[in-house]
């Protein structure tokens, strides 16, 4: 199986958190489009003829696409790579830019998984993160997906911003799952280099979250999600039984995918690529048959640092029978001696033949993470 992840970097206006490659829609996406599916030709012998199980419209903001530009790069896709029967096809929406029309068309292009950006339900939070929308908007769009009876829905939510407390969370999260949420994706507010918010904080104009507040709306969330049935199956990732998203844990299990269009990264077990990350330069050199990537090939001290990497972050943990078979005995006895003292500790648990952090572990996960990596 493979998956192909398609880039759409167009906003109507800039969040002040993101740090994902975006730019200003002008309305006019066809050269944009022209270059996408050009590119998704170039590549096809990329995954050497997977199956493709998973398509993920991600941005940016996809829902900029009208329906009819999302049918022609879901048709191409179609007529160019072999899908699954059950292909899960997620886009990425804005609670502003849904409709009813809108909805009925998505659902008429076969797209079976909306992710739906709320991310507050407080709108002091959405005029600090300078969302385009409100709570009510977003109690409109969930109505329209319940009434047009989708049903794989997920929803995202950031906690630790600033001035947000874990009562905050407690509502955002019961709000949330008054409706027909399937799946949650709950990130903790990270300030990146680049963003509004970066600029803010060196100013002084902007103070983060202390760590104590963060562990304790961590707690509250994995509290919360358990009693409304949600299985914690990545680090900021919960969804119920079934409706785990198939993208996403493709890439923690390291199945190779192609990503489509400016900035996006592609893995097929053996190289990764990236693409520039420059819309104007992208469409370009996609158009000259000029490089518009990079490559690394993979060896095997990469990709076992790769796998620890994705694989300590979700429930199923380290398969020690996949280290000993893939990495030999180097592989296994350097991850068995350095799991000792996390064990001891309370912050990893072994079942089994699996290693996986226990809730307290995942509080400190990119501390522990980076102890396993091995060095170069």
């Amino acid at each position: 199986m493979a998956g192909i992840y398609v880039h759409i970097p167009f906003c109507r206006k800039f969040c002040h958190y993101c740090d994902f490659y975006h730019v200003i829609s002008d309305g006019d996406h066809a050269s944009y489009i022209e270059a996408l599916l050009k590119e998704a030709d170039i590549r096809k012998e990329y995954l050497d003829s997977d199956i493709i199980s998973s398509i993920y419209l991600g941005g940016g903001t996809p829902s900029v696409f009208s329906l009819g530009e999302l049918d022609k790069i879901l048709s191409f896709l179609r007529k160019n790579y072999m899908f699954e029967n059950d292909c899960e096809i997620t886009i990425e929406l804005n609670p502003d830019d849904i409709s009813r029309n809108y909805v009925k068309g998505l659902i008429q292009l076969d797209i079976n998984r909306l992710s739906l950006g709320i991310q507050s339900w407080r709108d002091e939070d959405l005029k600090m993160l300078n969302r385009r929308h409100d709570s009510k908007q977003i109690s409109e769009a969930l109505e329209i997906f319940e009434n047009e009876g989708f049903d794989n829905v997920s929803a995202d939510l950031i906690y630790g911003l600033p001035g947000m407390n874990v009562k905050d969370l407690e509502d955002n999260l019961k709000k949330t799952f008054s409706y027909n949420i399937k799946h949650l994706s709950a990130y903790l507010l990270s300030i990146e280099e680049g963003t509004v918010f970066y600029r803010m904080k060196k100013k002084g104009n902007l103070e983060e979250t202390d760590e104590e507040e963060s562990i304790a709306e961590f707690n509250r969330l994995i509290e919360i999600t358990e009693e409304a049935g949600f299985i914690h199956y990545e680090i900021s990732n919960f969804g119920k039984e079934g409706y785990f998203s198939v993208h996403n844990t493709n890439y923690w299990k390291q199945i190779p995918y192609i990503g489509l269009g400016p900035s996006a990264h592609s893995f097929n077990r053996y190289s990764r690529q990236w693409n520039l990350s420059d819309l104007k330069k992208y469409i370009k050199a996609v158009n000259n048959d000029i490089p518009f990537y990079e490559k690394e090939e993979i060896d095997l001290k990469t990709k076992f640092n790769e796998y620890i990497l994705t694989s300590l972050r979700t429930m199923w943990g380290i398969d020690l029978e996949y280290v000993e078979n893939t990495f030999e005995k180097e592989g296994y006895d350097y991850i068995i001696n350095l799991s000792g003292k996390f064990i001891n500790y309370g912050l990893m648990e072994q079942k089994e033949k699996a290693l996986m952090l226990t809730n307290q572990g995942k509080m400190i996960s990119d501390n522990i993470i980076s102890e396993f990596i091995m060095p170069q």
